[in-house]
């Protein structure tokens, strides 16, 4: 009796706390998502601040360099992006009238085949867009308001990014504290281990999705898609999102293709185009560039993502995989969670 109110209790207490944990991270998402952002990203820029103290740049220095460094990579795409995209906009009026004369043969489609008289339709639209001026000021609100939100988040990443760097060593220090003696070096070897997991995923995906960049620049130059280096940049770096950015990216080269008064021919080399790097991708790219330092069962990949993007949104979907990959390197190394870690990990073959 006492063994089985035991164990009640002892199931009780761990599904209180991930009912805990769980609200925690979806509640506190504002707070917590620029810090696993900032965190991640100091895992990956350790390496380079290392190398410069070793230059005998003091770690302070380092950090505002590393942190600079970032700032250029995103400034550089950003800039890309910008670039690519004016060349779009002075193409918007003739894009624009495509897109009207889409929308016509669409409802006329609907009408001749379905039998939903474009009056019906027009009367739908009206409905959809009765209050269509003060839904564009509110539009337009929540549009700066998201700007304002993203600006605010992206200096605390700067700043959290910077405290972590110059003060790794103290935390180092706090967490070892919180151990027992004998526990010390394989903490730090599980700290050493998590590190390395999201250094090597984070560059590796970097360095694919710089090759992605360049083969989707060739292939939709061949195709000859306008605006080829945009779309390319686009789809490369919604490519960070799995599974869906991939599907996102080409999606939407295939619709301005299709505005922009492409062939079927044009739209099936996009749609090929898709297919080849995706089979390039999944088949060569990932296991030489990424390879296999997040070892995760393709099952918890995709719960994950799942779980991640409902509580945390696509910021969640981003960093599920190199988390996931961290409490990993954690269950390894904690006896008591090491059944958890068999069961997050890839199936060995006997």
């Amino acid at each position: 009796m006492n063994n089985s109110s035991t164990t009640l209790t002892r199931i009780i207490t761990v599904v209180f706390f991930i009912f805990l944990m769980v609200s925690g991270l979806y509640f506190a998402r504002q707070f917590l998502i620029p810090i696993a952002i900032s965190a991640l990203l100091s895992m990956l820029l350790i390496p380079l601040s290392n190398y410069l103290e070793r230059k005998g740049i003091h770690r302070m220095m380092a950090s505002i360099f590393c942190v600079l460094f970032m700032i250029s990579i995103f400034g550089g795409i950003i800039y890309i992006i910008s670039w690519q995209a004016a060349g779009i906009s002075s193409n918007l009026q003739e894009i624009s009238l495509r897109i009207q004369e889409i929308i016509i043969e669409i409802q006329t489609f609907l009408a001749e085949s379905i039998g939903i008289s474009q009056e019906s339709q027009k009367i739908w639209i009206d409905k959809q867009t009765s209050n269509g001026t003060n839904d564009a000021f509110v539009l337009a609100g929540s549009f700066l308001s998201y700007l304002m939100g993203i600006m605010i988040k992206s200096i605390l990443v700067i700043v959290y990014l910077f405290l972590f760097l110059s003060s790794r060593s103290h935390i180092k220090q706090f967490i070892l504290m919180l151990v027992p003696k004998e526990e010390v070096k394989e903490t730090e070897r599980m700290l050493s281990d998590a590190g390395k997991v999201s250094q090597n995923y984070l560059s590796g995906l970097g360095i694919m999705v710089v090759i992605l960049w360049i083969m989707y620049g060739i292939g939709f130059s061949i195709i000859g898609v306008e605006s080829a280096i945009f779309f390319a940049v686009l789809c490369g770096i919604l490519e960070i999102v799995p599974f869906i950015g991939n599907l996102t990216g080409t999606g939407l080269t295939i619709l301005m293709v299709i505005s922009q008064g492409g062939s079927n021919s044009m739209v099936l080399g996009v749609f090929l185009t898709y297919i080849f790097i995706q089979f390039v991708q999944t088949y060569f790219l990932e296991p030489l560039v990424v390879g296999a330092e997040v070892n995760i069962n393709p099952l918890f990949t995709i719960l994950v993502l799942v779980f991640m993007e409902i509580i945390w949104g696509i910021p969640g979907m981003i960093m599920a995989i190199p988390m996931l990959g961290i409490v990993k390197i954690i269950c390894d190394h904690v006896k008591p969670l090491k059944p958890y870690a068999f069961l997050i990990g890839k199936h060995k073959k006997s």
